[in-house]
């Protein structure tokens, strides 16, 4: 990698603003696009999804009410807990918020009972049809829901794309939304679970048996809808290719089909297993290990045109003295870099305070890239407090 110091100065501006066109950062989303036909297809299929989620759960309330709002809350939390920790990974050109709100209810209501569920009834029955109930029961789930529900969450990043083709630009765009709208898909499919088993033996005991459905799904969710749909769109958006990432054609149907295999296996392995618990609780560990694995392996495969968007944005402020050669280093490297870097500091206050550059030198590339690399007021006080942070003074309260 080219040094800043080996690149003159106009090459480092000239690289900054390539970069920050490139990645769309700092690029504000417009849902309402009435002259692009995506918005309406988009509108029509989350409205009718969400009408029949809540006409679905309001036919129940009268019997399951507390069941119902049980699973909401408790499933409500851990969506949050997955949101914060997926916005936090997103540490680059960030997605506006209203675009992250967009993947999420299309994955909450389109993807999941507009498309996948109609899909999987029709596809179920015919299974049933032709190989028997008893092989439908077994092997149906894990031989359609791989294909019916990962399409369904890819349709919506391809409405994304089309609606905001300026902010989706990469494989790790994909991988983002994709895994905001595979959390949707998880939460109001996880919630339909707990209702169905707050139903089960008669209803005799609503709340136990969603509680138990609701248990399980949080302990083995961590490797569910979030993370397929991450792994399957980081690969749509290699199949396709973007301004910013170069078609890989191979590497995306890998990564789509790693996916399907991931959910395939997942949905199958009642009848892998053979009922044997033991087995079926090892299939399970194993299954979450080598997702985890995977996903993991996905986002350092995507997140690298990120980290150099970064540099190339900071790159300039090296030159100017606002930023070390250190800090670029380590504000666009790994955990291990960031982590390397404040372990260098003597004592604790002085590796709080390298923690503090590093967020302070995020929110000048944050002003850079909103102003389009000039020097704004915003971007001249967060130039002056990396100084400040890094010498130690005070804050200046206006």
């Amino acid at each position: 990698m080219t040094t800043p110091t080996m690149r003159s100065t106009d090459d480092l501006i000239a690289a900054r603003i390539d970069a920050i066109e490139n990645s769309g950062w700092s690029r504000s989303f417009a849902f309402y696009q009435p002259r692009n036909a995506a918005f309406w297809v988009y509108l029509l299929l989350v409205v009718s999804g969400a009408f029949k989620l809540f006409s679905m759960l309001s036919s129940s309330a009268a019997a399951y009410g507390d069941a119902i709002a049980l699973s909401i809350v408790l499933f409500g939390v851990y969506g949050a807990i997955f949101w914060w920790f997926t916005h936090h990974i997103d540490r680059y050109a960030r997605q506006p918020v209203k675009l992250i709100v967009t993947a999420f209810f299309w994955g909450s209501f389109a993807a999941t009972w507009v498309m996948a569920a109609n899909a999987n009834d029709a596809i179920l029955a015919l299974y049933a049809k032709t190989f028997g109930q008893a092989w439908a029961s077994d092997w149906g789930a894990g031989l359609t829901a791989p294909f019916t529900e990962e399409i369904a969450k890819g349709v919506g990043l391809l409405l994304l794309i089309a609606l905001a083709s300026r902010l989706v630009r990469t494989a790790f765009d994909g991988f983002i939304l994709g895994a905001f709208i595979g959390l949707g898909f998880q939460i109001f499919e996880d919630v339909l679970y707990a209702l169905n088993s707050a139903a089960s033996q008669f209803g005799a005991d609503p709340i136990g048996a969603a509680m138990s459905t609701i248990m399980l799904r949080m302990v083995f969710g961590v490797a569910a809808h979030t993370l397929y749909s991450a792994i399957f769109c980081a690969g749509l958006v290699y199949l396709l290719g973007r301004p910013a990432e170069p078609r890989r054609v191979g590497r995306g149907l890998a990564l789509m089909a790693t996916a399907m295999v991931l959910h395939g296996l997942w949905d199958s392995a009642g009848a892998l297993s053979q009922g044997k618990t033991v087995l079926l609780f090892l299939l399970f560990v194993v299954m979450i290990a080598a997702a985890l694995t995977i996903v993991v392996r996905v986002f350092r495969m995507t997140v690298p045109r990120e980290r150099q968007f970064l540099r190339d944005i900071l790159a300039p402020e090296v030159e100017r003295g606002v930023v070390t050669s250190d800090e670029l280093t380590a504000l666009s490297g790994d955990r291990k870099a960031r982590k390397a870097f404040r372990k260098a500091a003597g004592t604790h206050a002085d590796r709080k305070r390298r923690e503090y550059v590093l967020e302070a030198a995020a929110d000048l590339a944050d002003a850079l890239a909103d102003s389009h690399g000039t020097g704004t007021g915003r971007v001249e006080f967060a130039r002056s407090e990396v100084h400040r942070i890094r010498s130690g003074q005070p804050s200046i309260k206006a």
